[in-house]
């Protein structure tokens, strides 16, 4: 995993604690907690904020953290660090979590976490932001929190809807914070830093012996979102800790000795102007900023890649080549960084959507957007995000389908191809103790492969991401599709694709639910210590991945949603990878993307050329990219530091990289070929719309699955569209609303509906789910599609309390029954999947339940792309 380094940056940490209260029992053991971790923070070894860049707030009123949090935000550039402890209340139902300040009453003058403090950090400037709560009800925080945009991490004190005793302890702080000061200030043996899951797993051991007031252990829990590399909050280490860079200690002392001349300049202007001069106008930098504002670039990329571009866009940052004057910036001071470089990602299709309707993109970031007919929902602002700059995809092919998207003129975007920046082979991973006999790891042909591991042989279930959701499958379907001759070679059998290798190749990649949404998602969910329900047996799947998150997987590095482990995996539970022959490896290629009627184009355009230029060079973003586990440009071969020469990866470090060759056409040619090799699906999708949906931002992520599960709609891929609880049948609890019946292929009609929803169309009695699961079951068992499935998008059930023994029967042996129709569900509640009833209805009808995270709707996009695959039963 990546760690990003804030060091040389801006940076602020802000510490609210609140220990006096005027309606609340006091927290005396709070008034400490600043002091204490400011000393932590600012101590000499931890190395990474300054003095002034830590700021202290005791709240008594509401306005005062608003007016904290506005400067902070405002102020920081790298890592902005926001600290609370103090009492916190949730509602009844859980949610809309309040920090309460020394005036706080029960329910008046409160800091709401989702309206206030959320709204701040998602707007700060920060490059990482990370969050530390320490209240009751701390683990209520999660959910709200998954709806940001922004890069944050969030560690709460305690599980949801657990109070913790903290805050009382006599003097020195809190239990809590005095682990977290101790863990920061002394470090860790054998670490050179602390990172923030270092943090998270030292609190969850620190305090596996405490209880909570109800009896249960205390157990501090994480979050992430739009972000899976760590962040470092100290570099202090019982070891011999390495000097800070020359480079870091510089830049210090830069804006040390410019604020000290500031100072002197600004008195001897006061001294010096005649009275009679009148007013003054001092152009001069900002104390804490002695250059202005860097120029943000900002790089759009797939999830797989985010990490290694993240850390590469720090090291440039960081470097020599950003202090250099751009053409057209302008008359800058020497020594100021050039640009700052945002990193994002999005899945495949969001990318295509937003570049094909990047009118509409341009066009909402101005504030002048509309949707058309054609769009089917697409929101390009809130994904993929912002307009790039950049777009580094995993491959050339992804490049050319994008452009096979975009209208032939009027577009405000234009896409200028550049030279790959780093290589990834492609790679079929096979289980360690199933290696395939008579079949080179080295070299093999799609052929061999596909009989290697076919029933007769070694009997593995291949899987593959989503061709439409990833590079990595699209790119592994046109080695599949093509794989007498690779995709640079003459084919055999003409022009286009042979449709009964294409029918092969998917009948291999069988069953619904096997495919993903990228190879980091897939592998995640083979990991051994991952619980997801309906999960495949990873002892029997050969995963078509790409070399470096294969190699990942194997070392137990941070992978997906699946954070690093301790050490790499046992043998038993590696996969060694085989390289399919003529198979191209991900390319990389950097896109530049001009925007019609930006005001700064020259620098912007010098900035990435700037940018590319470092990333292709031996001495800068090579080195990073290697140590990430990529391939260079240059030289193939993974040099020193790289994860790839590890034996434990388990790859093969001189296999040869195939460059891309194929056209666009070819491209084209290959999905036509797979959306012809697809038989026809039908998706139920069945949606909570009780209240409590709208609260901790639930609303917006099941609106988001179900708006992605209509874009797949189509002439053969129907859909209905329900909604329960019913508010015209109250007494009814299997009733629902049929807001789209079933059978329906025009996405627009689903998408009024949703709107609908969003605007506040939802019911203000209990969701019982198993009701109305048990009519869609019912309902689909009945459909002649020949693959269907139900997507069920669920806050918690909330019909246990006057449920008849017999709904758990029926449903269970309904489920049972044939023909299959897998269940896949969102669940954005609480206890997310830790439901007996939804794991088992998951398992028993070979679907899978993903519970709410950042990775959640992607993840379930993933599951709902495979419906159209061919099942076992149509082989």
């Amino acid at each position: 995993m990546s760690e990003y380094d804030a060091r040389g940056k801006v940076n602020r940490a802000l510490l609210i604690c609140v220990d006096d209260y005027r309606h609340l029992r006091p927290l005396p053991a709070v008034k400490d907690n600043a002091q204490e971790l400011e000393r932590a923070l600012l101590a000499p070894g931890a190395d990474l904020f300054t003095r002034g860049e830590v700021v202290v707030c005791r709240p008594q009123e509401p306005w005062e953290v608003e007016q904290a949090l506005d400067t902070v935000t405002q102020e920081a550039r790298g890592l902005l660090l926001v600290y609370f402890s103090g009492h916190g209340r949730v509602g009844r139902d859980g949610g809309n979590l309040q920090l309460m300040v020394g005036a706080s009453e029960r329910r008046h003058k409160t800091v709401s976490w989702q309206d206030m403090v959320l709204s701040y950090l998602d707007n700060a400037r920060a490059d990482r932001i990370v969050i530390i709560l320490e209240c009751c009800y701390a683990g209520n925080a999660g959910e709200a929190f998954h709806n940001c945009r922004k890069p944050m991490s969030l560690l709460m004190a305690a599980q949801p809807n657990r109070r913790i005793f903290s805050g009382e302890e006599p003097t020195g702080g809190s239990v809590f914070t005095r682990a977290v000061r101790q863990t920061l200030e002394q470090g860790l043996p054998g670490r050179r830093f602390v990172t923030f899951e270092d943090l998270v797993r030292v609190l969850r051991e620190q305090l596996a012996a405490e209880r909570t007031p109800m009896g249960d252990v205390w157990e501090p829990r994480s979050a992430k979102q739009n972000t899976v590399d760590d962040v470092i909050l100290s570099f202090a280490t019982p070891e011999i800790r390495p000097p800070t860079p020359l480079r870091i200690r510089l830049r210090r002392r830069l804006k040390s000795s410019f604020q000290h001349w500031l100072r002197i300049l600004l008195v001897s202007a006061i001294v010096l102007v005649p009275a009679t001069a009148g007013l003054v106008v001092l152009n001069l930098p900002n104390a804490d900023a002695p250059c202005p504002p860097a120029l943000e670039l900002r790089l759009l990329t797939a999830p797989e890649a985010e990490p290694a571009l993240r850390q590469a866009a720090f090291d440039y940052e960081l470097s020599g080549a950003n202090l250099l004057p751009l053409s057209g910036e302008g008359d800058l001071p020497d020594g100021c960084r050039r640009a700052q470089i945002t990193v994002y990602s999005a899945a495949k299709d969001q990318v295509d959507q937003g570049f094909a309707a990047a009118d509409r993109w341009q066009g909402e970031a101005r504030g002048t957007g509309k949707s058309r007919p054609a769009d089917k929902g697409v929101d390009p602002l809130n994904r993929p995000g912002p307009q790039p700059d950049i777009w580094i995809p995993e491959s050339t092919a992804d490049y050319y389908e994008a452009r096979r998207g975009m209208p032939a003129t009027g577009s405000p975007a234009t896409l200028h191809y550049g030279d790959p920046v780093a290589y990834t082979p492609l790679v079929v991973g096979i289980p360690a103790n199933r290696r395939l006999d008579d079949v080179e790891p080295g070299g093999a042909s799609w052929p061999e492969l596909l009989t290697g591991t076919d029933h007769a042989h070694r009997d593995l279930k291949l899987l593959r991401p989503s061709p439409v959701l990833s590079g990595t499958g699209l790119l592994h379907t046109i080695g599949l599709y093509l794989a007498h001759g690779g995709p640079g070679a003459a084919s055999p059998y003409g022009p286009d694709p042979d449709p009964a290798l294409a029918r092969t190749a998917e009948d291999r990649l069988s069953a619904p639910g096997s495919q993903y949404a990228g190879s980091t998602e897939l592998l995640c969910s083979l990991r051994p210590d991952a619980a997801a329900s309906g999960a495949v047996d990873r002892t029997r799947s050969a995963p078509l991945v790409s070399e470096k998150s294969l190699a990942d997987y194997n070392l137990g590095r941070a992978i997906g949603s699946c954070p690093a482990l301790s050490s790499a995996l046992p043998v038993h539970d590696r996969y060694v990878a085989y390289y399919p022959e003529n198979v191209p490896a991900l390319d990389h290629p950097l896109i530049r993307v001009d925007w019609r009627g930006t005001t700064d184009a020259t620098p912007r355009r010098a900035a990435v050329a700037r940018f590319a230029t470092w990333l292709r060079d031996p001495d800068g973003g090579q080195r990073t990219l290697g140590a990430q586990g990529y391939r260079g440009v240059d030289h193939h071969t993974p040099g020193a530091g790289s994860p790839l020469s590890d034996s434990r990866a388990d790859v093969n470090r001189d296999s040869r990289v195939s460059r891309y060759t194929a056209g666009a056409d070819q491209v084209a040619r290959v999905l036509d070929g797979y959306d012809k090799a697809q038989k026809s699906s039908q998706v139920l999708i069945l949606m909570d719309t009780s209240t409590s949906m709208a609260d901790g931002g639930k609303l917006p992520v099941a609106l988001s699955a179900a708006g992605r599960a209509l874009e797949m709609a189509g002439a053969r891929h129907t859909y209905g569209l329900w909604a329960f609880p019913d508010r015209a049948h109250p007494d009814d609890r299997a009733a629902v609303r049929e807001l789209v019946p079933l059978g329906s292929d025009d996405p627009a009609r689903g998408k009024a509906a949703l709107d609908r929803v969003a605007s506040g169309e939802l019911v203000d009695h209990g969701a019982a789910m198993e009701e109305a699961l048990t009519r869609a079951v019912r309902t689909m068992k009945k459909s002649t599609a020949p693959n269907k499935a139900i997507v069920l998008l669920l806050d918690e059930d909330d019909g246990t309390g006057g449920r008849a023994a017999s709904v758990d029967r029926t449903l269970g042996t309904l489920v049972g029954e044939g023909p299959e129709v897998p269940i896949l569900a969102l669940v954005l509640g609480k206890s997310g999947c830790d439901s007996f009833a939804l794991r088992q209805l998951a398992g028993a009808s070979h679907g899978q339940c993903v519970p709410g995270g950042p990775q959640a709707v992607d993840t379930l996009a993933g599951r709902i792309a495979s419906i159209g695959t061919a099942t076992k039963g149509e082989r």
